[in-house]
């Protein structure tokens, strides 16, 4: 049996953030801590935008409601098999568990960078364009970009993932990271992985740098009309609706192209993967309290959403006096 054949059957063994037995139960303790944090507030922000035809109806929402989906998936991808590792002290994980990792880690980090662009195109419709907003924002638009951003990361990671299953690995297992990433692994073949590495400098250097560009070409013109605005209180209003999502994209891009931007000789282990828990944890973790602090939609939604069930449960309390025409 050769050794891309013994690497099929027997997987990989991913070393985690610390190989020391001592940090393991802290690092458990903190990844689900982490993870729940994340889960709570991503789903509660979801349900909001959901239960509320109000934000439902507003494009910026409806993006949102695919960011914080797409940031689910994302910290799912990678928490919930570092925490089954770090609780089982196994570290271990099978030869296509590891494809799938790569696959569905690619389809949601890219999903993210494809709506936070879209997101900064509503912003630049809403401050530059105001006139023709209902008409570019459309909701037919909106979705026509949401269907774009999740088609096309399938299609980025697919680019990337079934050119890895070819490769051959060689006796070496060990993943020098808690989940699998396309430069550690690469690193294990025991083939030529130069096609792999020009891939994912080029098309993924694309796929990060193009929405990235976008966005800061887009604020550079919201900036200049916003600084052409004769009223401080328009002003005020446009940096407080820019500033949630400025702080999530400088969270994100900051953290993915310090990873990426980089040709694979150049990856340096203990660096990315503290680098990585930043992208892959504390941003989606931290993503709806950006959103939702000192934002009046969202406070305005949340309190809509009690007093609906305030009412239900009044409604519940009271008794049935027999008559079909009681409440």
């Amino acid at each position: 049996m050769d050794s891309g054949n013994l690497t099929r059957t027997s997987g990989f063994i991913l070393l985690g953030i610390s190989t020391k037995a001592q940090h393991q139960s802290l690092l458990f303790a903190l990844f689900l801590s982490m993870y729940l944090l994340t889960l709570l507030g991503n789903l509660m922000i979801i349900l909001l935008i959901r239960s509320d035809a109000r934000l439902l109806c507003t494009p910026m929402y409806f993006f949102l409601s695919h960011l914080f989906l797409a940031d689910l998936g994302f910290a799912s991808t990678t928490v919930i098999k570092a925490l089954d590792n770090l609780l089982s002290h196994t570290k271990t994980i099978t030869y296509w568990g590891c494809l799938t990792q790569v696959y569905f880690f690619l389809v949601f980090g890219a999903t993210d960078s494809f709506l936070l662009a879209s997101m900064a195109c509503d912003h630049y419709v809403a401050i530059c364009r105001p006139l023709h907003y209902s008409v570019l924002m459309s909701h037919k638009n909106c979705l026509l970009l949401v269907t774009g951003s999740w088609l096309l990361s399938h299609l980025h990671s697919l680019a990337h993932t079934l050119p890895m299953a070819r490769l051959s690995f060689c006796a070496s297992r060990e993943i020098p990271h808690f989940f699998c990433d396309i430069h550690p692994v690469l690193r294990l073949s025991c083939t030529s992985t130069q096609p792999n590495e020009l891939l994912a400098f080029t098309e993924g250097s694309l796929v990060i740098m193009g929405p990235f560009l976008f966005i800061v070409v887009s604020y550079i013109l919201i900036l200049v009309t916003v600084l052409k605005m004769p009223s401080a209180a328009g002003k005020r209003k446009a940096f407080s609706t820019c500033g949630s999502h400025l702080g999530v994209v400088s969270l994100f891009y900051g953290a993915v192209i310090a990873v990426y931007i980089q040709p694979s000789s150049n990856y340096r282990v203990t660096k990315d993967r503290v680098v990585a828990v930043l992208y892959t944890m504390v941003t989606p973790m931290l993503n709806p309290f950006i959103y939702s602090l000192r934002n009046e939609d969202v406070m305005g939604a949340m309190k809509r959403g009690i007093e609906r069930l305030r009412y239900r449960m009044a409604k519940e309390r009271l008794p049935y006096n027999g008559s079909p025409f009681s409440m």
